[in-house]
């Protein structure tokens, strides 16, 4: 499934134009992309330590934790960021990504579905929704299957197909 998540400066990071690190958030970011990962890590919990309302520091950390698998810890972060910021779509979005990532696919719809009511044009959540519709639509075929008294060929061809646009849309990064 091609769920991705939102890094913090992404642009401005990959685009090799990237100032001098000035900020926590910046220094940080650069110990990130600089492979530091655990250092990353602590110096945007420092950080957070003394500004811990800041949603820059807060979002960037539970990137962190999804990308360094860390499911529990990121769900927690932006579950408590939805609470907080409730008219960020962001948040949802990625929570959506990990829920989906856990198999709870209705809990990502819905997740996806909050996303869209307060940004109806969030690229990421539309193409997350895509990928998640394909999931879903694979796991209907797979249920009306084996509900089915006989096989059925047009089916069985439908469920080949959803799967294969499934396999198609598995990501080769998490970002």
């Amino acid at each position: 499934m091609m769920f991705r998540t939102l890094l913090i400066l992404a642009a401005l990071l990959t685009s090799g134009l990237a100032p001098a690190a000035t900020t926590p958030l910046d220094q940080a970011q650069s110990l990130w992309l600089a492979g530091h990962r655990q250092e990353a890590v602590a110096a945007v919990q420092a950080e957070l330590s003394r500004s811990p309302d800041d949603l820059k520091l807060r979002f960037t950390l539970g990137v962190y934790r999804m990308e360094l698998h860390e499911t529990e810890a990121a769900l927690r972060i932006f579950t408590a960021l939805t609470q907080d910021f409730p008219d960020l779509a962001d948040p949802y979005n990625n929570l959506a990504v990990l829920h989906a990532g856990q198999g709870q696919l209705d809990q990502a719809r819905a997740d996806l579905d909050q996303a869209l009511r307060l940004q109806p044009d969030h690229a990421q959540a539309q193409e997350n929704l895509g990928d998640l519709l394909l999931r879903l639509a694979a796991r209907a075929y797979e249920r009306a299957q084996a509900a089915a008294a006989a096989p059925s060929a047009g089916l069985a061809q439908k469920l080949k197909e959803t799967q294969a646009l499934v396999l198609k849309s598995t990501p080769t990064q998490a970002h």
